[in-house]
């Protein structure tokens, strides 16, 4: 069962400095790997002059560890990306990229001191993050009368569900989003209607 987790409400972008070195924070949420990496590419074209731009993502639900990924991007292996995501994966947030910038000021970190700063980093744009509830929903097709689709979508409410497509012919074909957990309950409901569960439209 696919439980609801928090997302990203709002892009966050803090900066600090640490021993000369400068280094910039930008969170957003992303929903898939298409859009984490388009976030990464933002950032880079933003700050074209930076010396790194090391990442760390959840691509998608926290606990699917298939969607999470980093880079140190030039750093020593394990200082920045890795880090990073071992913050994030504590977070409990899914759909997230943390992208952090840094212009190097002169002053050597050493493995240990950039393992901290790419840290603290994360750490503090979390703090400033908004956040919002996401709930995975299953998508369900169904097709139905004219007369009875009035009363579904009446209904939707109580399956806490939301009409995704429509396609009006004899009868309508139709696309639900419904949460995992209501699923069979609505499943049922539907079928007490007259609803038949179908494939998708070819």
């Amino acid at each position: 069962m696919s439980a609801a987790y928090s997302i990203p409400a709002a892009p966050v972008t803090v900066s600090s400095d640490i021993k000369r070195s400068e280094f910039i924070t930008c969170i957003a949420h992303t929903p898939g790997r298409e859009a984490v990496m388009a976030f990464i590419q933002s950032c880079r074209e933003a700050h074209p002059k930076a010396n790194h731009h090391c990442y760390a993502f959840i691509a998608g639900a926290p606990y699917d560890d298939t969607s999470h990924g980093s880079s140190d991007d030039g750093e020593p292996a394990g200082s920045a990306g890795r880090p990073m995501l071992n913050v994030l994966s504590h977070s409990g947030i899914g759909e997230i990229t943390v992208v952090v910038i840094r212009y190097f000021g002169g002053i050597k970190l050493g493995v240990g001191g950039l393992v901290r700063a790419y840290s603290q980093s994360t750490q503090d744009g979390l703090k400033e993050l908004l956040l919002q509830q996401f709930t995975p929903r299953f998508p369900l097709w169904l097709r139905c009368d004219y007369s009875t689709h009035a009363q579904l979508l009446r209904r939707l409410p109580e399956w806490d569900a939301k009409v995704e497509q429509e396609h009006f012919a004899v009868d309508i074909t139709l696309c639900m989003a419904v949460p995992s957990a209501l699923r069979d309950q609505a499943c049922q409901s539907l079928l007490q209607l007259g609803c038949q569960l179908c494939d998708p439209p070819a």
